[in-house]
């Protein structure tokens, strides 16, 4: 299997007949006038056939990455296949900074925003809510402005591909600042759910690294914004956890530093390298599910009622959180979240009998689903969950009359238009 026709963790062939990388926003507007079914194809991150079509699928990552800051906006543009790792470093050489970042800095900044991913932060909403501005390519091969003066806004921000080709976005900055990471290893599961939200709140980012069938949270990540004054003391334990020189524990080829070292955001945000093997280097299948924070608690109890099905095919859960937003297709809509990630061995059988189990286990929080990351649901459930999802079928259909940017992956998911 050719890996330009799979996704990055090979769990995924795609089906479309071409992939096409123009070099400019023009040859962009000419493939989407010309193909009867298109896609944008990010940095193939994605899980599932979300980017997939029987069409031409159209990459953006030959096209310059055109950095442009405007400090009295304080915003800035960028073509929509950059990575956010080329555009986090070209920031903070500006002295600026994102609110926010994934863990990944590999993922492209429109495949990103478009798939609703986020990082961690009680305050921070996913990084699509730092979108200003969108440039997209339509059905017709038009170039199209959005930017937040538009009702549509909060239907294309995170808009699953379904609305055009993402040509440029334009994202909110801020003054670059310095993070410090700290971690704590074996914090006991029943001291954590006690104490859920104060550990959650308990750094500008937090990250918990676990199996539920272990007895205690293998790692709690800190990642503690620092200001002009002196530096929060570090504690040695911390909610039942120990502090851990993790200095020599991986390879800083991969891994950001942490070991509770300040450094710039851009370098502390991000769990990995650009220039390093992101996650598990693609030997892995991931899914992830979001509760509302009242329910946070319930959710992983119930989780790890399931640990011992879980473990055997688990190589690490995640848990962060997420603000909420009023973007229609984001799972943070309209209410905070705790995103509940699995990163699994690549057991695609195994993986597949248990996402009905876990999805079942947690029904009574009303979950949402990671569109990129592997699901079990419906289109019954998932209009159930995403309140504005027929107005967003209903807008797609005015952008694109005729279907073009409809896949496959819509049509299980939202339905028919």
């Amino acid at each position: 299997m050719s890996p330009k026709t799979t996704n990055w963790a090979g769990n995924l062939s795609y089906g479309a007949e071409t992939i096409e990388q123009p070099t400019t926003v023009t040859e962009v507007q000419e493939l989407v006038a010309r193909w009867p079914r298109v896609r944008a194809l990010g940095t193939r991150h994605s899980f599932t056939d979300i980017a997939d079509t029987a069409g031409a699928l159209i990459s953006l990552a030959g096209l310059d990455p055109d950095i442009q800051i405007d400090e009295a906006s304080l915003t800035v543009s960028v073509t929509g296949g950059t990575s956010y790792g080329i555009l986090m470093a070209e920031l903070q050489q500006h002295g600026f900074a994102l609110h926010n970042t994934g863990s990944l800095p590999h993922i492209s900044v429109a495949g990103a925003t478009a798939t609703a991913t986020h990082g961690s932060g009680d305050g921070n909403g996913i990084l699509s809510t730092a979108i200003a501005a969108l440039e997209l390519v339509t059905a017709d091969g038009s170039l199209v402005t959005v930017d937040r003066s538009s009702d549509d806004m909060p239907a294309l921000a995170v808009g699953l591909g379904a609305f055009g080709i993402i040509t440029r976005v334009t994202l909110d900055i801020q003054p670059s600042y310095v993070v410090r990471q700290d971690i704590y290893r074996f914090a006991p599961w029943e001291t954590v759910l006690q104490q859920l939200d104060a550990v959650m709140a308990s750094a500008y980012s937090v990250s918990l690294l676990a199996d539920f069938a272990s007895p205690t949270v293998a790692q709690i990540w800190l990642k503690t914004r620092l200001g002009a004054g002196a530096e929060p003391p570090l504690a040695s334990t911390l909610f039942g956890g120990t502090w851990y020189d993790d200095s020599d524990e991986a390879s800083s080829e991969h891994v950001n530093q942490r070991a509770s070292v300040p450094g710039p955001w851009s370098e502390r945000m991000p769990h990995f390298r650009l220039e390093g093997q992101p996650s598990n280097g693609g030997d892995e299948l991931q899914s992830e599910y979001y509760v509302a924070r009242e329910h946070g608690v319930e959710a992983l109890q119930a989780l790890r009622a399931l640990g011992a099905q879980i473990s055997p095919h688990l190589l690490i859960s995640e848990i962060r959180t997420a603000a909420a937003d009023s973007l229609w297709m984001s799972p943070a809509y309209e209410r905070d979240v705790l995103c509940i990630g699995f990163t699994w061995a690549k057991h695609p059988a195994e993986v597949a009998a248990l996402l009905p189990v876990i999805e079942q286990a947690l029904a009574p929080f009303t979950p949402r689903q990671h569109w990129g990351k592997l699901f079990h649901y419906g289109a019954d459930v998932i209009r159930e969950r995403f309140p504005r999802s027929s107005d967003f079928v209903s807008l797609q259909r005015e952008y694109d009359p005729h279907g073009k940017f409809w896949n496959p992956f819509l049509e299980r998911t939202l339905g028919p238009r």
